[in-house]
């Protein structure tokens, strides 16, 4: 099928730092059964694609991660149409080897989180969908082969582990997840790419180090002011880095949305419930989700 609108869910960074590239550019005040979005959706083109363009913290960044409200988000997106989504999101970095500055292809999740609607099926029915592989192999190929051919330091895969936050974590928390084999601590994947899967939609997330996190002690002589203004300039550095593949591979003539991918067909066998006791006002106003 042709890609229509692809979906871009801006983060920490990207989500300013992006708008002024898109052309032709409408706002959409979306309406869902699960509220409104965090924003308008902003609807134009960028590289070569027609983009679905939504700020995850909202005007102003005024949602914290756990008032961020997931599930109108991926409803909305997919409401306009949108069948593939690339998110961005800043992190901590729990490795040596992924620096400050750099980007990660995410390919997996150690979801933390407890305050959030991680489902739209709540009431539904029972609806299961398999997350071995929580996000789409074909996008995130597509973003690691187009990494190649930019000057941006960019790791293949991570594990990033989605905390509630808005606290960071202890140092023994951060010892923990990086014990654990966590790459990345964040606090907006999830359950952004359970939803994802949920509503059918491929996925795949950018991540973008802008620090250490806390295991790391860092080199004594600095305030925390400078702590700051070093973090903020490594954020910015990988919003620039982000921004310069979203470009790219946006601007290639790579197929984002692909019906024989698996994550299309995510509900194919997840529905439990018979479907004659599932009330039609339900199925009315999830088809979406479906579709």
């Amino acid at each position: 099928m042709a890609d229509g609108l692809i979906g871009i869910i801006g983060g920490t960074g990207l989500g300013y730092a992006l708008t002024e590239h898109i052309t032709d550019a409408e706002l959409h005040d979306i309406d869902t059964p699960f509220g409104k979005p965090s924003a308008e959706i902003m609807v134009g083109r960028f590289g070569k694609k027609e983009i679905a363009f939504l700020n995850r913290h909202g005007d102003r960044h005024r949602l914290p991660p756990s008032e961020v409200p997931f599930a109108a988000n991926i409803f909305a997106l997919k409401k306009l149409g949108v069948h593939a989504v690339i998110s961005s999101g800043a992190v901590g970095s729990l490795q040596e080897h992924i620096a400050p500055g750099d980007l990660v292809i995410v390919d997996q999740f150690i979801d933390k989180t407890f305050k959030r609607t991680g489902s739209f099926f709540g009431g539904y029915g029972a609806v299961h969908c398999e997350m071995a592989d929580p996000t789409c192999g074909r996008l995130r190929e597509m973003l690691i082969d187009t990494a190649k051919g930019i000057d941006v330091t960019t790791h293949p895969k991570g594990t990033y582990v989605c905390m509630e936050g808005p606290q960071f974590s202890t140092r023994a928390e951060s010892l923990m997840h990086k014990a654990w084999g966590g790459d990345l601590i964040g606090m907006t994947a999830m359950p952004e790419a359970k939803l994802a899967r949920e509503a059918q939609i491929c996925y795949a997330m950018i991540a973008l180090a802008s620090d250490y996190d806390c295991w790391k002690p860092h080199k004594g002589g600095k305030d925390k002011q400078a702590l700051l203004k070093e973090i903020i300039s490594n954020l910015q550095a990988a919003t620039n880095n982000c921004l310069a593949l979203i470009k790219a591979v946006l601007s290639s003539e790579h197929e984002f949305v692909s019906e024989s991918c698996h994550c299309r067909k995510s509900l194919d066998l997840a529905v439990w419930t018979d479907q004659s006791r599932i009330a039609e006002v339900d199925r009315k106003e999830l088809k979406v989700l479906f579709e």
